[in-house]
């Protein structure tokens, strides 16, 4: 932009240059709710106030406090995803959703985060894993349609988002990128050992965090030597994630280790993020239980379990899932230098 960052963004001058990719961005929208129609998802609004937010330990949410009638207050708060109320639409008998809204994130601001952002979230229900996946990489090549994009570019990598995209497992991308056998630190279960995880890192010269979780770890690893080498020249989608990094996703039926959960990335940019849908209630519980005590520990914090989300989990039937950060998609297919760009009006800070 040429106006000065210092400048308000509504500011006439700086709104003036902000405006085309604000424009393009009601385009994107418009193409993407005309696809989900095309192909029968039925929009839905979920409420963003939720009596619990999510249970992923490194997921942070906004508190408030509702007050009935009777002046008392209750916790609640503002969801990181319409993830649980989806699923009880499912359970109530839909069988291809979507929900394109804003949810909130705390403890997240930067160029690729924003603490209040729109996400496109779908299912279908009783088809298969691959199908929301294609969907996925159908959708980003439709918004570099919207804005007659040659190819996708983020901080000096490129990206064609229209062609044949890249399938890796993170086993795969880890050993590639990484040197890091990641199967070598677990279980024939995918219970996983820090210490071994560890243990490569020193042996291959990398510099060992003083927290030697085995999570901790493979969260440094991804974000430090994996991801920026993943959706450059092309789409990439990185599939089959370890069974303990992926709560609320179904284990592969041929791998006991890994789930059905993915996520797709352009320009070293995650864009989306899906699963072949757990719904098991009994299984669920206890890696939410294990989610917040591992919260616990690392933020001194944890969230309540939506027993609802649970009750409705019997009746829910096999899905398939995956929410996608609107706003990043936008910011690629506008050449846009941070998401900020590309909201029309940014939170205050």
């Amino acid at each position: 932009m040429s106006s000065s960052n210092a400048s308000p963004w509504w500011a006439p001058e700086r709104h003036a240059d902000r405006r085309p990719a604000l424009l393009a961005r009601n385009r994107i929208d418009a193409a993407v709710r005309h696809w989900l129609a095309r192909n029968e998802f039925l929009v839905v609004d979920p409420p963003g106030l939720q009596r619990s937010p999510g249970n992923e330990t490194h997921l942070h949410a906004f508190g408030t406090s509702m007050i009935g009638n009777d002046g008392v207050g209750r916790d609640m708060y503002l969801h990181t995803s319409p993830e649980f109320t989806m699923k009880k639409l499912l359970a109530a008998g839909e069988t291809r959703i979507a929900s394109l809204q804003h949810v909130w994130r705390n403890r997240e601001r930067s160029a690729l985060h924003h603490p209040e952002f729109t996400m496109l979230e779908f299912y279908r229900a009783g088809e298969p894993y691959d199908a929301i996946i294609a969907d996925t990489l159908a959708l980003i090549a439709l918004a570099a349609e919207q804005t007659r994009i040659a190819q996708f570019e983020f901080r000096g990598r490129a990206c064609d988002p229209r062609a044949e995209a890249e399938r890796i497992s993170v086993a795969d991308a880890f050993i590639a990128h990484a040197g890091i056998d990641l199967f070598a630190s677990m279980d024939e279960q995918g219970v996983p050992d820090g210490a071994a995880l560890a243990a490569q890192m020193a042996a291959l010269g990398l510099d060992v965090p003083e927290d030697t979780s085995w999570s901790y770890l493979f969260s440094r690893i991804l974000v430090e030597k994996v991801e920026p080498q993943l959706g450059n020249g092309r789409v990439t989608v990185l599939d089959r994630y370890p069974a303990c990094e992926a709560a609320l996703a179904r284990r592969v039926p041929d791998d006991r280790r890994v789930s059905e959960r993915f996520e797709v990335y352009a320009c070293g940019v995650e864009l989306a993020n899906g699963f072949g849908e757990l719904t098991d209630a009994a299984e669920q519980r206890l890696r939410f239980e294990a989610e917040m005590a591992e919260k616990a520990r690392i933020y001194g914090e944890r969230y309540p379990i939506d027993e609802d989300f649970l009750a409705a989990l019997a009746f829910m039937p096999e899905a398939s899932g995956v929410a996608l950060g609107f706003d990043r998609l936008v910011m690629l297919a506008t050449g846009a230098p941070r998401i900020e760009a590309v909201l029309w009006a940014p939170v205050a800070e």
